[in-house]
């Protein structure tokens, strides 16, 4: 298995000195946010070329102020071009993956409108992406949407499509759910994998060990038993008071991790 980190975990002014810190703290590769023009493409990939770290993801940008859920058209037209960007973006830097939030539910959108909405936006989608060979992974997050595994599932496999593929995040199931029991669901579906520490107990967020209630066992479990073997990567926030040692210890704690050994 891989290990990956997100590029907003990384403390840094500039793309050169996180990409260098991810390499001195022993990680594979860095998941990037979707850059809007070739120029800034091209260097990302030549920064990584130079560091020796694959570039595996691009986390699209659009989906939250302009969800695909969205009852107006001319939104919703933004978040496809939003993801249009993004396979370009891939493409560009050699990542396989980008990972998109299908659907939003609030006041104003339904949770069948989203449902409904979402997967004909998706659909317009594929074309592209698949031309290109890029996954469009749908990640779990706190949407109040896809709040069962396996409705998940559902809702993946009515894509009929490889393209369309499941971005599991293993902290934020912690709330409503056990991650172990989402990836023996989700299975073959899954074609990357983000990490956060939960603490249940006190229902937030932590560093992937410490303070966490997670069974990471018992998820590296899961993980080995569907055959997952493709990149884990920490999105954690940046730690201010000691920004480039919390980077080493997320690290050394995702050893642990991938070891089964916490």
């Amino acid at each position: 298995m891989k290990k990956g980190i997100c590029i907003g975990s990384l403390p840094g002014d500039s793309t050169e000195a996180r990409f260098k810190l991810a390499k001195e703290a022993g990680f594979d590769g860095v998941e990037i946010g979707t850059l809007g023009d070739d120029a800034d493409r091209h260097q990302t990939k030549q920064i990584a070329t130079q560091y020796q770290l694959e570039v595996f993801s691009v986390m699209n940008s659009k989906h939250w102020a302009c969800p695909l859920s969205d009852p107006n058209d001319e939104v919703r037209a933004e978040s496809r071009d939003g993801m249009l960007d993004s396979i370009v973006t891939a493409t560009a830097v050699g990542a396989d993956t980008v990972l998109l939030v299908p659907a939003v539910v609030n006041e104003a959108i339904s949770y069948e409108d989203a449902y409904e909405r979402s997967q004909a936006e998706i659909r317009k989608l594929i074309p592209a992406a698949a031309e290109k060979e890029v996954a469009i992974a749908l990640e779990n997050v706190w949407n109040k949407f896809l709040l069962s595994p396996i409705e998940f599932c559902q809702y993946l496999d009515e894509f009929e499509s490889d393209t369309i593929t499941a971005y599991f995040d293993v902290g934020n199931i912690v709330l409503y759910g056990y991650p172990q029991h989402w990836i023996l669901s989700l299975g073959s579906r899954i074609s990357k994998v983000h990490v956060k520490g939960f603490n249940s107990d006190e229902r937030r967020f932590t560093y992937l060990i410490e303070d966490c209630t997670i069974d990471w066992n018992a998820v590296m479990a899961a993980l080995e038993e569907v055959g997952y073997d493709d990149y884990m990567t920490a999105e954690l926030p940046v730690d201010n008071d000691n920004p480039e040692s919390r980077v080493h210890g997320i690290s050394d704690d995702m050893d642990r991790i991938i070891a089964g050994n916490v």
